[in-house]
């Protein structure tokens, strides 16, 4: 039986602690680390989002073998459509944005098993290919899983 299962709508207030993680590790240094004050405005969203359909965003998690009622692994992502391109007719595009483990259940595989099933997910929709974007520490995870660097010329608008 495998550790991972689909996160439920009762997982959001964990889901959102480990993207909370995820987020102060990657942006390390920077004014928004610790800052949780959106969580009480993401969390109905959230819980809607995994309560309802399957409409092309998912969370898997790993249950915390140590803390009842803590997750100890989780990741989210997203199939979204694009117009069609050569390698990828139908356009449609797995994006990875959240992948995290708490920091005292790494190192035992938790956000690779995860990240099986979000890919498993992905290739059940269709998706051409997947995007996310790697930290230097989770790049061998990602590598091994046959991620490669893209020279993306992604560019940001805050509105």
């Amino acid at each position: 039986m495998s550790l991972v299962r689909r996160a439920t709508a009762e997982d959001a207030e964990e889901v959102l602690r480990l993207r909370q993680v995820m987020i102060d590790s990657v942006f390390s240094g920077k004014s928004a680390k610790g800052d949780t004050d959106w969580h009480a405005e993401s969390l109905p969203t959230l819980r809607a989002r995994l309560a309802g359909p399957d409409d092309g965003f998912a969370a898997f998690v790993v249950e915390h073998p140590e803390r009842p009622g803590a997750l100890a692994a989780m990741v989210a992502g997203t199939v979204d459509y694009r117009i069609g391109r050569s390698g990828n007719p139908h356009g449609l595009v797995g994006q990875v944005f959240s992948v995290a483990t708490d920091p005292d259940a790494r190192r035992r595989g938790y956000a690779r098993a995860c990240m099986e099933e979000l890919l498993a997910w992905l290739r059940e929709r269709g998706a051409g290919h997947v995007l996310l974007n790697a930290s230097p520490d989770a790049e061998p995870l990602y590598a091994s899983l046959g991620f490669t660097r893209d020279s993306d010329p992604s560019m940001r608008l805050l509105l």
